[in-house]
């Protein structure tokens, strides 16, 4: 024990060391010595004043510039600072302020001289982006929210005299286009909507500048692009908005609603409205071009006017991708003869570039064109041409009606700056008991086309059995007919031969007659005594062989100058082997015997 207190005694200087480290702030505050961390700044509050002139601070301010008691305008660095008492000192540490990336510091002083009237934000003065109290009061800092924003950062701000709020920055996304209102700034004039452009503010960014160069109150005409900005949220709002966008085949008709006063373009050859240049209040006399365009939806509305042919259908549940055509329905006509029937009709349309603000001027929109103009003069004409004829004339003429209407409507149109390409009639649907006469006579009428069809084929088959039985017959015919003209050539031969011939004998005739008398005696003189010869012959033969066998040598020789055969080919027989001559020699010889018999 007695060594325990010995050990004790000999570290009795440990014991006010650990006092002092759990305690140094206290013995610090006790010495009057203040210790300001690194990352923080010292606010000192002073309880109160022994001596001097300015011992409380003035009514209405709350930070002390000279010694008052109070909060005072100057901060502690990091650092060691003495004289500090503790009870005429309250000391409080605070933190750096930080502003992140991605915000900005919105400030707002509760010391200052107070806004005049009609003003809500301060007016910006120099003390080091709010980290010098005493710059901004002896400079006339004004209580409240201030214009000027702290950037991202860290700051030694006395917390005392500023409060400071994040808010992200503005931030405007690609083909975005920001729209500005201000809340701060000269009220707009008797008529305007927004406040005209103003130079060297760096895009509202710089909120003191955007007043002093006389800046607007309320949406401004001006708009930001694509980007980050450092705006204050208190001096004015970003809207972001889609850019102005001018598609393929068309033309952008601005209609500017700010701007100096127009002065008519057209002259006295358009009285619809007025045309004016750029800059200027009213319609553009120049349309925009396809294209991306930065523009303010609420100070300039842009009309698309499309320059490509476009198509209108007058047909229910039919609609075309630009909707134009989409309040538009199959129009109902009636005819002389009463009745009601449908037609769906398209008609196609284009609008020049340089008439489309004429266009606009006129009607404002292109869907008031469609509605204020072609929906009635297309609708009107068909009916007033229905009117004039029935329904088969109507039916049967449509093209006439259709190049009619073309004519007729291009002509109407061009008085409204619109080119018409062409009138189109598509489906017409005629009243049902209409339909039904019609179809039936349709049905009876071709039945009869193919019951003549029919009949028109059988004939063309009997024509074409005629026509093979001719061909068939063809070459009989052809011979015969030469044969018939052959022999008509052969008799008129004979004929001339014939001819020829009497006269011929004729003339012989003549000769003979003169020569029969002498020929005709000498003839008969000779023929006489040719007789008398061939008789003496005839009696010395008949004497000589007999006159049977004489009689059967004549026979012979008439048949041998006939050239009939004496005998037949085949002679039946009884079975002998002679010949057909040996038989008729046996006959001759069988007479001569019987001859000579019957003579003695």
């Amino acid at each position: 024990m007695t060594e325990l207190l010995e050990s004790i005694g000999r570290l009795w200087w440990l014991f006010p060391a650990i006092l002092f480290l759990l305690f140094y702030r206290w013995t610090f505050r006790l010495l009057g010595i203040a210790v300001i961390p690194e990352d923080s700044i010292g606010i000192v509050n002073k309880k109160f004043v022994l001596w001097g002139a300015n011992k409380s601070l003035p009514d209405g301010k709350i930070i002390a510039l000279k010694g008052e008691a109070g909060f005072q305008a100057d901060t502690l660095a990091p650092g060691l600072y003495f004289g500090y008492w503790p009870w005429q000192y309250t000391m409080y540490l605070q933190k750096f302020v930080t502003v992140a990336e991605g915000y900005i510091g919105v400030v707002e002083a509760r010391d200052g001289i107070p806004l005049s009237d009609g003003r809500v934000l301060a007016r910006q003065v120099e003390c080091d982006a709010f980290q010098n109290a005493r710059s901004f009061l002896e400079h006339s800092g004004e209580r409240g929210p201030q214009i000027k924003v702290i950037p991202p950062g860290t700051y030694r701000i006395n917390t005392m005299l500023f409060t400071v709020v994040l808010e992200k920055v503005t931030e405007i996304q690609d083909n975005m286009v920001g729209i500005v209102t201000t809340k701060e700034g000269r009220p707009l004039a008797t008529g305007d909507i927004a406040g005209t452009e103003v130079p060297k503010h760096n895009l509202f960014q710089d909120g003191q500048s955007f007043l002093d160069a006389g800046g607007f109150k309320g949406l401004q005409e001006q708009v930001i692009l694509a980007g980050r900005y450092f705006i204050n949220p208190r001096l004015a709002t970003v809207e972001s908005r889609d850019m102005t966008t001018v598609p393929i085949a068309s033309a952008g008709v601005v209609i500017a609603f700010v701007g100096l006063p127009g002065v008519d373009m057209t002259g006295d050859s358009f009285k619809h409205g007025n045309l004016v240049g750029r800059g200027q209040k009213g319609v553009w006399a120049e349309p925009l071009d396809p294209g991306k365009y930065p523009i303010n939806p609420y100070t300039h509305k842009v009309e698309c006017v499309p320059t490509a042919n476009v198509v209108l259908n007058w047909a229910t549940g039919k609609t075309e991708a630009h909707n134009l055509d989409k309040n538009l329905c199959t129009i109902t006509v009636r005819s002389s003869d009463g009745f009601t029937f449908n037609l769906d009709v398209s008609q196609i349309i284009h609008i020049p570039r340089n008439d489309a603000p004429k266009v606009i001027a006129r009607f404002g929109s292109v869907a008031n064109l469609v509605t204020q103009v072609l929906e009635p003069t297309i609708g009107n004409y068909f009916r007033n041409a229905a009117q004039g004829s029935d329904v088969i004339d109507f039916l049967r003429q449509r093209k006439e009606r259709q190049e009619d209407a073309k004519m007729r409507i291009g002509a109407a149109l061009m008085e409204y700056n619109v080119v018409a390409v062409d009138t189109l009639i598509g489906d017409i649907t005629p009243p049902e008991a209409l339909m039904k006469t019609l179809t039936d006579r349709k049905i009876a009428e071709q039945e009869k086309t193919t019951f003549e069809t029919q009949r028109m084929a059988q004939e063309t088959r009997k024509s074409l059995e005629q026509a093979k039985a001719q061909a068939d017959t063809q070459a009989h015919v052809v011979e015969a007919e030469r044969s018939v003209e052959i022999s008509e050539f052969k008799a008129k031969a004979i004929v001339k031969q014939a001819a020829g011939e009497a006269e011929s004998k004729t003339i012989n005739a003549k000769a003979d007659a003169e020569v029969l008398t002498v020929v005709g005696n000498a003839t008969a003189e000779k023929t006489m005594a040719v007789g008398t010869a061939e008789a003496s012959v005839i009696k010395l033969k008949n004497d000589a062989v007999g006159q049977g066998n004489y009689a059967i040598i004549e026979v012979g020789r008439a048949l041998a100058e006939a050239k009939t055969p004496l005998v037949p080919q085949i002679v039946a027989g009884g079975g002998g082997s002679g010949d057909g001559a040996s038989s008729l020699v046996n006959i001759l010889l069988a007479g001569l015997i019987k001859d000579n018999l019957k003579r003695e």
